[in-house]
């Protein structure tokens, strides 16, 4: 395997890791409106997330430098001709992170409900937007010789992009559905439930059809299989939620988000972003990777790191472990 195989394989491992991560704080996010009843019970789902959040950011942070690193030209052009729906994620990133840390500051009511407001729709803005972001990037965009975008935004919002949105979305909802059930005791537990198999529902058929699509499009016999786990993957997710069993659900809720991914790097191989203008100018692993030193000093890098962000988050994950319920929030909150 050469090493921008390698380094294309590593980042779609790392955007896959994002997306399996923070898909789940997404779907949180919008379950305080959606799930939670009053102020108490959106203080329990925020807490669910509350010592994660900012540590599953590291995962979009990490593929985004390895992009620019790996592959200057794909982090160019991708950047720049998405820049419009990629600024509107980073602030929604940005407001959201503020809006956890500054919701509890003060009692007052409008002052908490104004930061809860922001929760939801900065979590539910990204949700969609980066699932449009993606499917843009499979379908292909336009791209002159120069390697750069030559379309505007209106090119970003086909009827394809706009179903991956909406099936992200949807997607990341379920797979916050059932961590809220994995994580909380008592009624929003059961409710948390109800909601996961309402989403998952809408999950699947939206997964039939943008899956679907993908692969009679733009698919390949490499991203047939990937396409056939996350459709079975979030059948099987939705009969363990409606079995009570939390934990098997939430894993695979996630092997479909991973899945769903992969379907997409798997079809997109060996371009990484194709030319809707001329096929001639697609970028590819090959035109658009750094030098082979550059990759060299890299793959040494991540052989260090990765491991330590892998096992870090771990420990995290395993000590904040516990279910968590209304009663755990002291009255002051």
């Amino acid at each position: 395997m050469h090493l921008h195989d390698f380094w294309f394989l590593l980042i779609a491992v790392l955007w896959t890791g994002y997306f399996f991560l923070e898909g789940f704080d997404f779907g949180i996010g919008v379950l305080t409106k959606t799930l939670a009843r009053d102020r108490t019970e959106r203080r329990v789902l925020i807490n669910t997330i509350g010592p994660v959040w900012d540590g599953n950011e590291v995962w979009l942070i990490t593929a985004a430098g390895a992009t620019f690193a790996a592959f200057p030209d794909w982090y160019a052009t991708l950047f720049s001709g998405f820049y419009l729906p990629l600024l509107a994620v980073l602030v929604c990133l940005i407001v959201r992170g503020v809006a956890f840390e500054y919701r509890h500051k003060r009692p007052g009511e409008r002052w908490q409900r104004n930061w809860e407001n922001a929760i939801f729709w900065c979590s539910l803005l990204p949700a969609f937007l980066w699932g449009a972001v993606f499917a843009n990037v499979l379908r292909g965009v336009p791209i002159g010789p120069d390697k750069n975008y030559s379309g505007d935004v209106l090119d970003l919002m086909s009827p394809y992009a706009l179903l991956g949105g909406l099936f992200t979305l949807v997607l990341f909802t379920f797979h916050g559905a059932v961590f809220a059930a994995l994580k909380t005791t008592g009624d929003i537990r059961h409710r948390a439930r109800a909601h996961a198999a309402r989403y998952g529902l809408a999950a699947a058929a939206l997964a039939v059809a943008f899956l679907a699509w993908s692969q009679a499009a733009y698919g390949n016999g490499r991203s047939l299989p990937a396409t056939v786990v996350a459709v079975l993957a979030l059948l099987a997710a939705l009969a363990l939620n409606r079995a009570g069993r939390e934990g098997w659900s939430f894993a695979l809720s996630g092997v479909t988000v991973a899945a769903a991914f992969a379907t997409v790097f798997l079809a997109l191989f060996p371009d990484v972003l194709p030319s809707s203008s001329d096929p001639a100018w697609n970028l590819t692993v090959t035109s658009a990777a750094s030098s082979p030193y550059t990759l060299g000093i890299m793959t040494w890098v991540a052989g260090f790191a990765t491991p330590l962000i892998i096992g870090y988050q771990s420990w995290t994950y395993w000590v904040f472990r516990k279910r968590i319920g209304t009663q755990h929030i002291p009255a002051a909150h």
